[in-house]
């Protein structure tokens, strides 16, 4: 039997197992209820097609389904492990098609009810949507008509396939529905294309959960695209969980009309390049989901080989080396410390159990992943031959089981303390705690306590403040009491008032007593009264007085300096305070750095210069410089550009090490080569141009106010490790330029998703490596790990809104959330 009969009878097997499933599904009364819920509308719209009425609301009598409804829709396919009818039962019914539509306008930033009114001019109406579920469900939608190609400008240059609003509409829903079944699924340490796990989020996971470890190595692959080999082998991995042959057939549609491109080793995965769409994301994480229970199959397996108990003894090992260990503590002379630091030093290192046994130090052998879409990173606190051993698995189930290629010489071991791995765009290296967080400065310590001084002359100043007002209070009060009586008429002697008047005196007097002997101020008052007198301090005059009135005499002066010179004595408690405390602090420091490994993240400082040259931004001497193709800009539309470049940059670096680096980039060169643009700009100097703009590059609006599109001084230095989201990398800004062609008088409609204004500007997009004419696959020359834009993109025209404009320069949209039919009309 030939390819084409097995494949017909494992179409007619998967038609009948979902036949069975169908009939022999037990009725549920949620499930028709919601189901009779989804159809009432359509109904309705079927009756008003035949009315001669066509507004707005007689298009649109559907309604979106809240992601609950979405996910328990998902949910009720589900049957003994796996899900059955995704095509026809969420993907293809008209709603969830709508609320996909909904989900690609509110990504672009567009408002709802421009979303709405574009979906009735893109054609996207509720017949629409009916034809449309109808050909999903009969396994005949026209992939290849929802798409074009794009072609480059040179001769050799790749072709693009590019799918269109209504082919995005479909891929999207098709996302949500492979979203809501893998996503509970997935390991802890998977990260791209989820909800709250992008790249900080993966970072922050690396610091908090990897310790202590001594060997790592990050997966290299060579330029690979996903082929058929590859395409096959993501759909046997569905098909474990997944059991709707309408489903697998459009994704591999999909694939054949390449509009699925996914090329692994180009560092163009999750960065919002057009050349990517969102179902990328979690198609990749599907076909890497074995190999991260393979990961975690490992680190079982290592943990339960490795388990230790607290006292350093193996559970199946009733043996210790407790001697061995109070050996090598002798040999470093700590059972004998000849000071307290050494003897607290000791005691931390070398603590005894109730059975009198030495508590040990022991880090247990540990293996630890961290994957954002195909860039893997492994480390382990073992040997290096464990560490050698992991990588080989790993680099064996990639290749053999995942059928990819390994750049095996980039993916080599590497020290964790001694050498950096580069990883997410970051450089990455296992530190000590004292250099993850060195001490203060001299400089420093001096300023902070300045800063003391000035605090708590602050609170006495307040202290004082608040005494001399309840003195005021009590005299008012004292007054008032005192009118009264004289109001009253209580002025006859005869009556008993003066004894209880007596008392209550007495008590404030006591009080004011205790209070006034409790104040330092008194004290320092009564030494100095007591001790003014010099005369039985001399001694000339101490040698011709009897012994014991000089005796008596300096045991009165050592009484008033015990019970009022409390300064002296309180200075001497604090420095023995503070030097056993510096002690304590030091030990512990010192046992950290013998103990314990932190995570440092820094960004590649020689990269970003690199990148800043290589944009022309920087010359070759480190100085900042215009750049001479955003000069037809608008003065505006400059600043935007180094704006969002500025804050795509200070987002994506925030959570690094030496975040105060990229401030520098940030606030010098940055800064000044837009003021530098704009001076040559206006054929002016640099002077004039500050001078105009501010340091701050300030605008004024129509209606005359200041507007800031520049990050300000003081708020970047502020900036700190907030973010918690997954930010755009500067790739996408930094190697494409807009350039604003003239104005022709036709009004064309903005080419973002979903968004219906008609007051645009034409840009012509300018890709980087087209202007330097350099080659992204030559790593002398272009910076390695800088994504770059299909080249089929390079001199396209693009209609874009002011608002969007904004947007795409600031980073809160991509070239993703573009509709490139325009591109293509164009």
């Amino acid at each position: 039997m030939g390819t084409l009969g097995w494949c017909i009878i494992h179409t007619l097997r998967q038609r009948a197992i979902s036949e069975c499933h169908r009939i022999l599904q037990k009725p549920n009364r949620r499930k028709q209820a919601f189901r009779t819920s989804l159809v009432n509308p359509i109904q309705l719209q079927f009756r008003k097609a035949n009315a001669t009425k066509t507004s707005h609301d007689e298009k649109f009598a559907l309604r979106t389904v809240s992601p609950n409804d979405f996910k328990n829709l998902v949910m009720e396919q589900f049957l003994d492990g796996k899900c059955y009818n995704l095509i026809d039962k969420v993907v293809a019914t008209p709603e969830v098609l709508l609320t996909a539509y909904e989900k690609l306008g509110l990504n672009s930033n567009t408002k709802l009810d421009d979303v709405i009114a574009r979906a009735t001019s893109d054609g996207i109406d509720s017949l629409w949507l009916t034809a449309t579920s109808r050909q999903l469900r009969e396994g005949n939608f026209d992939v290849e008509s929802c798409c074009f190609e794009m072609v480059p400008l040179r001769v050799k240059g790749e072709s693009l396939v590019v799918p269109n609003l209504k082919l995005k509409l479909v891929m999207e829903a098709v996302r949500m529905a492979l979203e809501a079944v893998y996503e509970p699924r997935f390991v802890t340490f998977a990260y791209g294309g989820r909800i709250g796990m992008g790249r900080h989020t993966a970072l922050r996971y690396i610091k908090a959960n990897i310790a202590n470890p001594t060997w790592w190595f990050t997966v290299a692959f060579h330029n690979c695209r996903f082929d058929s080999e590859r395409v096959q082998k993501l759909i046997s991995i569905m098909e474990n969980k997944i059991e709707d042959t309408l489903l697998i057939d459009l994704i591999c549609r999909f694939f054949r009309a390449n509009v699925l491109a996914i090329d692994f080793g180009d560092f163009s995965l999750g960065r919002g390049f057009p050349q990517e769409t969102n179902l990328c994301s979690i198609l990749i994480n599907i076909y890497f989901h074995g190999f991260d229970k393979e990961v975690k199959h490992m680190r079982r397996i290592i943990d339960q080989t490795n388990s230790v108990t607290r006292y350093g003894k193996k559970q199946d090992d009733p043996a210790s080396s407790s001697t061995a260990k109070e050996h090598m503590f002798n040999d470093v002379s700590m059972t004998e410390p000849s000071s307290s630091l050494k003897l607290w030093v000791h005691d931390q290192l070398l603590q005894r159990t109730p059975e009198g046994l030495p508590v040990i130090f022991h880090n247990p052998i540990k293996v630890y992943a961290c994957r954002y879409l195909d860039e893997i990173l492994v480390a382990s606190s073992g040997s290096k031959e464990l560490t050698m051993d992991l990588r080989n698995r790993v680099v064996e189930f990639l290749e053999c089981e995942l059928k990819l290629k390994v750049n095996k010489s980039m993916t080599a071991l590497h020290s964790s303390v001694s050498e950096t791995v580069e990883f997410l765009g970051m450089e990455i290296q296992a530190v000590t705690p004292s250099k993850l967080r060195p001490p203060m400065s001299d400089k420093a310590i001096r300023a902070w306590k300045k800063l003391i001084i000035r605090r708590q002359a602050r609170a006495l100043e307040k202290r004082n403040f608040r005494e001399t007002m309840l003195k005021k209070a009590g005299m008012k009060i004292l007054g008032h009491v005192l009118n009264k009586f004289k109001r009253s008429g209580l002025r006859n002697p005869d009556i008993p008032i003066a004894l209880q008047i007596r008392s209550n005196f007495r008590i404030w007097a006591q009080e004011v007593i205790n209070g006034f002997l409790q104040s330092s101020e008194e004290h320092r008052f009564w030494h100095r009264h007591f001790s003014s007198s010099e005369f039985l301090s001399n001694s000339a005059i101490r040698e011709q007085l009897p012994r014991e009135l000089v005796n008596a005499y300096d045991d009165f002066q050592e009484k008033v300096d015990q019970y009022f010179n409390t300064d002296k004595a309180n200075k001497a408690e604090d420095s023995e305070r503070k030097i056993i405390a510096e002690q304590k602090k030091y030990a512990q420091e010192s046992v950290k750095d013998l103990t314990k490994l932190c995570i440092k993240i820094d960004a590649p400082g020689e990269l970003v210069r690199k990148s800043l040259r290589l944009a022309k931004l920087m010359n070759s001497m480190g100085r900042p410089q215009p750049v001479k193709l955003l000069i037809p800009l608008e003065d505006e539309e400059i600043i935007r550009w180094y704006s969002g470049l500025a804050m795509r940059w200070l987002n994506f670096f925030c959570c690094c090490n030496n975040f105060k680096m990229v401030k520098t980039v940030v606030n010098y060169h940055l800064r000044f080569s837009c003021i530098l643009t704009l001076a040559e700009k206006h054929e002016s100097t640099k002077r004039d141009a500050i001078r105009h703009y501010t340091k701050d590059l300030k605008l004024t609006d129509l209606d005359g106010g200041a507007e800031i599109f520049f990050p300000l001084e003081n708020k970047i230095k502020m900036m700190g490790d907030q973010h918690l989201a997954d930010p755009k990398p500067v790739d996408g800004l930094l190697c494409m330029a807009l350039v604003r062609r003239p104005f022709d008088g036709l009004s064309t409609r903005c080419s973002a998703l979903c968004c219906n204004r008609i007051d645009t500007v034409v840009y012509r997009i300018r890709l980087l490596q087209s202007r330097r004419n350099i080659n992204p696959l030559d790593k002398k020359k272009w910076v390695p790990g800088l994504g770059t834009i299909h080249e089929a993109f390079d001199k396209k025209c693009l209609p874009l809104c002011a608002k969007h404009m904004k947007y795409l320069y600031s980073g809160q949209i991509t070239l993703q959330d573009i509709d490139f039919t325009f591109l293509h009309m164009n």
